[in-house]
C-alpha cells in the first residue's frame, strides 16, 4: 500500500469565482477578470499575502456568479501579477498552491470569502504501482497527441519531466483535458494514485472519441472524392452521348417525376421534357431554364392537401374571438363549413369582401384560415399591370417565372390554401395586357379546374382553393369579374362597434405591443367615446388605433420620466394627451330656420348630417346651385323646383315665383363634394320653407329619393344616416317607406332615442317638417289652417323600432 504525507490548514481566504475554468495546484494560470465581486478580491489578497481561493462556476454560462452556483472544492493559488487593462477589465497570473474544501462561502464587503480546509497529500516515494500508472499515464497522453497539432511534442516532453503521479496527474489534467467537468473531476480527487488512474480512464475514452470522429471525417472526405469522380465521368459520359446522338434521361428529375404521382396527362409531359434535357449538352442555356423549370414544377403541390376544420361551433368560436361584427361575413363561412360536413366534396369557393379601408377585409381572411384550418396565402394586387403576373412568363424568356397563383400554392405547400386576392380593385392595365381578364380564369368555377400558368404549361386544379377577394369599391372592377365573386359588403363601423373593438382587440394589443398593461394604463368608455366622435373621421379603426397608439407612447413616457405607477385616461383629460379636439360634427340649429334643412348623407367615412339652405331672391327665375354638387344632386334639385312649381297654390307660394325669384341652392362645406340623390326630399322642403316662409322644425333630419309625382322612393345607407341625425342632437327622422324593412339594422342606440316616420309622398315629409302655421307668432297673413287630412296622415305614420 502507498505510503503518504498529509498536511491539513484551515484558512479564510477572498473568492475568485472563474467560469469555465480549473485552477490545479502547481499549474500557472493566466485569466481576466470582469465581475466586481471577483476584482474586488484580487485587490484584497494584494493587500495581505497575495493569496486566493480560485474556484469554478458548476456550469458553464452568462449569468453572474453567486454564492449558490459555484464548486465547494478549488484550488489555493498566489497572486503572481495582477494588471489591468485599457478595457477595464483585470489581467491575472496566479500559480495554484493547493487544494482546498469549502466549508462556507460569505459575502464580506464588496467581494466573497470562505472558510478553507487546505489538503494536500504527497506520495512518500514512488513504488512498482505509481511508476506503472506513470507510465501508462505517458502512454495514453502520447496516444491522443496524434490526434493534436504538432506544437503537442513540447508539451510531451514537459509532462516526460514529471516523476509524481500528483503533478503529473494535474498537469496534464490542466494542459490536455477539454471539459470543464472532468477538469473539475480530476481536481476534486485528493488521493495522487486514484486521481492519476481517474485521468489515464478519462484520456482513453477522449481518444477513442477523436479516433471515431477521425475516421468519420476520412468517410466523408472519401465520399466526397467520389462523389467528384463521379460527377466527372457523369459529364464525361454525357458529352460522349451528345456526339453519338444517343438517348439519354436525367435520373433524379426521371425517378422524382415517377414518384410524384401526377395526372397522366401532366406525367407524360413532365417525362418527355426529362427524355429532352437529358440530351442537352452540358452548359447550354436551354439546360439552366428546363433544370429551373422541372424544380418549379415539382414543387408545386399537385397531391398535397390540408384537411378542413368543419366543427361549426369552433370556428365560430375563432371568428367571435377575432372579430366584432362583420356578422354577415362569419355567418357565410358557417353556412360554408355546414355545407362542407356534410358535402366534403364542395368547391368553388369565390367571395369579393367590399368595403372602406380599415374595416378589416384582410383581417378577416386570416381568421377564417385559423377557423377552417386552411394554410393562409396573401397576394397583393394592388398596381399590378402585367398578365404575366398573373399567368406567369413563358419559360422561354429570359428570367421566366410562373405568375402569383402559382407562387401562392408553391408558399402554401398544398393544393387547397386559403389565397387572399387583396385590393383586387386597384389592378391597372398597359400595352402588356390586362391580368383583370388573366384573373377571369382564375376565379371562374368552371374553368379553373384546369388553369394553366404560362411558365408551368400544364392543367391544375384551382377549385379546391378558397378565393377571398378585397376591394374598396366595385366602381374600377370589370362587370365579367364581378359576376364571377359572390360580393359580401362590409359595413362602416358605427360609434358603438368602434368601442367594443378598441376595448376588445385594439387596446390590448397596443398595451402588449408598448409594454403596458391593464393596470399601468387605464382607459375609459367615455375617453374611447370622444376619440371616435372628435378625433378620428373615418370609416373603420385604423386612425383609432393610432391614436391609441399615442395614447400609449404618451404614458409610457410618464411613466418613466415622472415615475408615476399607472395613467388613467379619462373624458375629462383627453385632451391633456390628444390635444384639442380635430373633428366637430354637425348639430342641429338652436332656432326653427326658414329655408334650412337637415339632410342625411352617406359617405366613405360613414353617415354625415348634411344641411341644405334655400334663399329666395327678387330676380329673373334664375336657379343657383352651390356646395360642389355632383349631377345627381343638380337633378335632384331641378326635380325640386318643379314638384314646388307643381303643388305651388297648395302651400300658398306665388304661382309665378320662378319668372319673378330667384332662388340659390347651397350645401355647406362647398370643399367637399357632395352627389347622390337621397337630398331630394332635403330640397323639396327647404324650398318650400324659404318660398312660403314657413320655417322647419329643428329637431327633424330626413332622406329620400323623389320623383316628380311627389313619390318618395327608398335609398341607402340607412344605419350610417340614422347614426350621424342620432349624432347631431335629432329626435326624428323621416325615411321613406320602402326603407322600412331596414330599420331592424338600426343601430340599437339610434333605435331606442330616435322617432321614424317612414313616409311615401312629399306631402306627408313637409306635413311633419314645416312648423304648423298656429304656432307660428310672427307670420301674419298666412293660411292658418293646415288640411286635417295631412294632419291625420302625419299622425298615423310615427312608428317607433
Amino acid at each position: 500500500m502507498a505510503h503518504y504525507i498529509e498536511k491539513i490548514e484551515e484558512l479564510t481566504l477572498p473568492v475568485v469565482v472563474l467560469n469555465g475554468t480549473v485552477a490545479f495546484p502547481g499549474v500557472v494560470l493566466n485569466f481576466e477578470l470582469a465581475d466586481a465581486a471577483n476584482v474586488a478580491a484580487i485587490e484584497a489578497a494584494n493587500s495581505v499575502n497575495s493569496f486566493v481561493f480560485i474556484v469554478s462556476k458548476r456550469e458553464i454560462s452568462n449569468e453572474a456568479p453567486t454564492l449558490d452556483n459555484v464548486c465547494k472544492i478549488g484550488t489555493v493559488a498566489k497572486i503572481k501579477q495582477s494588471i489591468k487593462t485599457p478595457e477595464g477589465k483585470l489581467r491575472v497570473i496566479a500559480e495554484g498552491f493547493s487544494r482546498a474544501v469549502a466549508q462556507e462561502y460569505k459575502s464580506f464587503a464588496n467581494y466573497r470569502v470562505a472558510d478553507l480546509i487546505c489538503k494536500s497529500l504527497t506520495l512518500a516515494e514512488n513504488d512498482v504501482r505509481s511508476e506503472a500508472l506513470i507510465r501508462e499515464a505517458l502512454a495514453a497522453v502520447e496516444k491522443i497527441m496524434g490526434f493534436l497539432p504538432a506544437s503537442a511534442k513540447e508539451l510531451i516532453e514537459t509532462i516526460k519531466t514529471l516523476r509524481s503521479p500528483g503533478a503529473l496527474a494535474d498537469f496534464i489534467a490542466a494542459n490536455v483535458l477539454v471539459r470543464h467537468s472532468d477538469k473539475q473531476e480530476i481536481l476534486s480527487i485528493f488521493e495522487p494514485l486514484e486521481r492519476l488512474e481517474r485521468l489515464i480512464v478519462i484520456i482513453e475514452e477522449e481518444t477513442e472519441l477523436l479516433a471515431t470522429e477521425s475516421a468519420i471525417h476520412k468517410e466523408v472526405r472519401s465520399r466526397l472524392n467520389r462523389n467528384q469522380k463521379e460527377y466527372y465521368l457523369r459529364e464525361q459520359l454525357r458529352v460522349i452521348k451528345d456526339e453519338l446522338g444517343d438517348t439519354g434521361e436525367d435520373d433524379e428529375y426521371y425517378e422524382r417525376i415517377l414518384n410524384a404521382h401526377f395526372p397522366k396527362e401532366t406525367e407524360a409531359k413532365l417525362l418527355k421534357e426529362a427524355e429532352r434535357t437529358a440530351r442537352l449538352p452540358f452548359g447550354s442555356a436551354e439546360l439552366s431554364v428546363m433544370r429551373t423549370y422541372f424544380d418549379t414544377v415539382l414543387d408545386i403541390p399537385w397531391n398535397r392537401s390540408s384537411k378542413d376544420r368543419t366543427d361549426v361551433a369552433a370556428a365560430k368560436k375563432i371568428l367571435e374571438r377575432d372579430h366584432d361584427g362583420l356578422e354577415d361575413v362569419k355567418e357565410r363561412i358557417l353556412e360554408f363549413l355546414a355545407v362542407k360536413e356534410l358535402n366534403p366534396d364542395l368547391k368553388n369557393q369565390i367571395l369579393c369582401l367590399v368595403g372602406p379601408p380599415g374595416v378589416g377585409k384582410t383581417s378577416i381572411a386570416a381568421s377564417i384560415a385559423s377557423a377552417m384550418k386552411r394554410k393562409y396565402v396573401r397576394v397583393s394586387l394592388g398596381g399590378v399591370r402585367d398578365e404575366a403576373d398573373i399567368r406567369g412568363h413563358r419559360k422561354t424568356y429570359v428570367g421566366a417565372m410562373p405568375g402569383r397563383i402559382i407562387n401562392a400554392l408553391i408558399e402554401a405547400k398544398v393544393n387547397n390554401p386559403l389565397i387572399l386576392l387583396d385590393e383586387i380593385d386597384k389592378l391597372t392595365r398597359d400595352a402588356h395586357g390586362d391580368p383583370t381578364s388573366a384573373l377571369l380564369e382564375v376565379l371562374d368555377s368552371e374553368q379553373n379546374k384546369a388553369f394553366r400558368d404560362h411558365f408551368v404549361e400544364l392543367p391544375f386544379d384551382l377549385s379546391s382553393c378558397f378565393f377571398i377577394a378585397t376591394a374598396n369599391t366595385l366602381d374600377t372592377i370589370p362587370r365579367p369579374l364581378i359576376d364571377r365573386m359572390e360580393i359580401i359588403e362590409i359595413k362602416i363601423y358605427t360609434k358603438r362597434e368602434k368601442v367594443n373593438i378598441a376595448k376588445n382587440h385594439l387596446i390590448p394589443k397596443q398595451l402588449k405591443r408598448h409594454g403596458l398593461s391593464k393596470r399601468t394604463l387605464k382607459i375609459s368608455d367615455g375617453a374611447l367615446e370622444n376619440m371616435v366622435d372628435y378625433y378620428t373621421h373615418e370609416a373603420g379603426v385604423r386612425n383609432l388605433e393610432r391614436t391609441i397608439a399615442s395614447l400609449c407612447r404618451k404614458a409610457a413616457y410618464r411613466l418613466v420620466s415622472e415615475g408615476v405607477k399607472s395613467v388613467s385616461v379619462t373624458e375629462s383629460n383627453l385632451s391633456e394627451y390628444l390635444g384639442e379636439k380635430k373633428y366637430l360634427p354637425t348639430l342641429i340649429s338652436d332656432e326653427n330656420e326658414i329655408g334650412e334643412v337637415n339632410g342625411l348623407a352617406y359617405t366613405e367615412l360613414g353617415g354625415d348630417m348634411l344641411k341644405i339652405e334655400a334663399a329666395v331672391l327678387d330676380g329673373t327665375g334664375k336657379i343657383e346651385l352651390t356646395g360642389s354638387l355632383g349631377d345627381v344632386m343638380k337633378e335632384s334639385a331641378q326635380i325640386a323646383v318643379s314638384y314646388v312649381r307643381s303643388v305651388a297654390s297648395k302651400y300658398s307660394i306665388p304661382s309665378d315665383f320662378y319668372k319673378t325669384k330667384d332662388i340659390h341652392i347651397h350645401a355647406p362645406e362647398g370643399a367637399v363634394p357632395k352627389d347622390g340623390p337621397s337630398a331630394g326630399v332635403t330640397m323639396v322642403t327647404a324650398l318650400v320653407s324659404a318660398l312660403s316662409g314657413v320655417p322647419v322644425r329643428r329637431d327633424i333630419a330626413m332622406t329620400g329619393e323623389i320623383t316628380l309625382r311627389g313619390k318618395v322612393l327608398p335609398i341607402g345607407g340607412l344605419k350610417e344616416k340614422t347614426m350621424a341625425a342620432y349624432t347631431a342632437g335629432a329626435k326624428t327622422v323621416l325615411i321613406p317607406y320602402g326603407n322600412l324593412k331596414d330599420l331592424k339594422d338600426i343601430d340599437p342606440l339610434a333605435r331606442e332615442n330616435l322617432q321614424f316616420i317612414p313616409c311615401k309622398t312629399l306631402d306627408e315629409v313637409l306635413d311633419n317638417a314645416l312648423v304648423r302655421r298656429a304656432d307660428i307668432s310672427d307670420f301674419e297673413g298666412v293660411i292658418r289652417d293646415i288640411k286635417e287630412s295631412a294632419v291625420s296622415a302625419a299622425n298615423t305614420s310615427v312608428y317607433r323600432k
